[in-house]
């Protein structure tokens, strides 16, 4: 994140046009744009005629799908997972690398950057990546659900605290640029019309309890436990209340957090998903609580998508369904989150000592402009999904690509995170454990709030709704 330095004054800031071909928040729009496109554009429609007077089938797929891959599973030869079926997956992963460093390396060059350095520094980065993939996909480790990102991040953690992140490559070293890039395009994965096939108890569960939470925790960091940096209390509130790590960048973007600050809450998510992903099923299962409710439960308080959908697939397909959705539909709260975030920051944190605050314009400086991006990919894709005849099936296939890419592109991130991150300058921020108070007072709120609202919504008002919605599409 940004660096304790103050923002520049106004009149010192880039004209809008400048902007958008120099900065890493516009440029995570046009790579998730282009990348987007290339990828709906590469998909091939193919219909089928029905036997017996049955209904034409529609299917699609693309030739660029076969070079998105990840390392496949493997038992006790890592080898394993460079092969599937008995074709190599090498040249594959290969063109993912090669790929984002194309696309990364023209950014960098129309920014500014050097992109001889940003190259060389990617080529010892994407290996790192690559091996926490290879880590999170050996068979013991993947039984227990503990995905890429946490090994992602030890892998970073192991290097900074040791031997150091070597100068090299900190030019490739893009934290927010990678994962700005890969939120939008998560943004074509939210399509609007699946989220609300839950109707009003999905958005009870995901709109209604969040910012409850959020606001709570963020005004008992300040009066309770009267964290010092008001930054570092909304990074933690965001990112345990709304989605993780996703809304922690976006509101540390927001309201100006230190890359420390941001390391912090991060490294906490991580820590308690891995935790709550195996809990809760566990305690859901013990109490004989409702799969719908459970579900819900789970889809409004893990924060990473991965592991609400393994903790939800512990409970069943239905668990599973709704804890996604929710999850989905909790996702959509990012950009609102950040643009809350900026308008309270602007009117209330950073006014001045006289009470002057800055103007309404800072708003707009302020606000992450990639979460434009987010809404855009999800409104596209959504009216494509709904109003084109194949357009759900073409969506579909695009989608199993760039949630690959979307992978590559967390996973570099969360290797970033770890490179970038020093533990005795972690040490300022865990004084007197206020942040861990702080995570787990507010984790502990939500996940009271959230099961309540799962039983209101899930379990009583909406239990007939949702029976009958289900069975439909059994």
């Amino acid at each position: 994140m940004s660096e304790s330095s103050p923002p520049a004054p106004a009149d010192e800031r880039q004209p809008l046009l400048r902007e958008m071909i120099t900065k890493d928040d516009w440029w995570a729009i046009w790579l998730g744009a282009l990348i987007l496109a290339v990828a709906f554009l590469s998909v091939q429609v193919v219909s089928a005629p029905g036997e017996d007077g049955a209904a034409a089938t529609v299917e699609a797929t693309s030739p660029l799908k076969s070079w998105i891959v990840k390392p496949g599973s493997w038992a006790a030869n890592p080898l394993d997972a460079f092969s599937k079926k008995g074709t190599s997956l090498v040249p594959g992963m290969l063109a993912v690398g090669a790929a984002i460093l194309a696309l990364f390396s023209v950014a960098q060059w129309i920014m500014g950057k050097s992109v001889p350095k940003f190259a060389l520094g990617f080529l010892a980065v994407f290996p790192l990546a690559l091996l926490a993939y290879l880590l999170s996909t050996q068979e013991v480790i993947k039984h227990y659900n503990l995905e890429y990102a946490l090994w992602a991040l030890v892998v970073g953690l192991i290097i900074s605290n040791t031997i150091g992140t070597p100068q090299s490559w900190k030019p490739a070293v893009l934290t927010e640029f990678y994962i700005k890039t890969g939120l939008v395009l998560l943004g074509a994965e939210v399509l609007l019309a699946k989220l609300f096939a839950l109707s009003i108890p999905g958005v009870a569960v995901a709109w209604i309890v969040t910012p409850i939470v959020l606001i709570t925790t963020f005004i008992f960091g300040q009066k309770i436990l009267r964290i010092a940096s008001p930054s570092l209390n909304m990074v933690i509130s965001a990112d345990m209340s709304v989605c993780g790590v996703s809304a922690a960048i976006a509101t540390g973007a927001a309201c100006r957090a230190k890359k420390e600050e941001l390391s912090l809450a991060i490294g906490m998510s991580l820590a308690f998903t891995v935790i709550m992903m195996v809990v809760q099923p566990a305690l859901i299962k013990i109490f004989g609580i409702d799969d719908l409710v459970g579900g819900a439960w789970i889809g409004g308080t893990i924060d990473a998508t991965g592991a609400v959908v393994a903790a939800g697939n512990a409970l069943g397909e239905r668990a599973e369904k709704v804890a996604v959705t929710v999850k989905m539909i909790q996702n959509v709260l990012i950009g609102v989150v950040a643009f809350g975030v900026a308008l309270y920051w602007v009117a209330f944190v950073e006014k001045g000592k006289d009470g002057a605050r800055p103007s309404a314009m800072e708003i707009w400086y302020r606000f992450p402009k990639f979460v434009l991006g987010f809404v855009a990919a999800s409104v596209v894709f959504s009216a494509i999904a709904y109003f084109v005849p194949t357009g759900e099936v073409e969506v579909a296939a695009m989608k199993d690509m760039t949630k690959a890419l979307r992978g590559w592109l967390f996973c570099l991130a969360f290797v970033s995170i770890g490179l970038e991150t020093n533990f005795r300058e972690l040490a300022v921020y865990l004084k007197g454990g206020k942040p861990l108070i702080l995570y787990l007072c507010g984790q502990t709120l939500n996940l009271l709030l959230t099961l309540l609202m799962a039983y209101v919504m899930f379990g009583w008002l909406f239990r007939d709704y949702l029976e009958k919605m289900f069975s439909a599409g059994s």
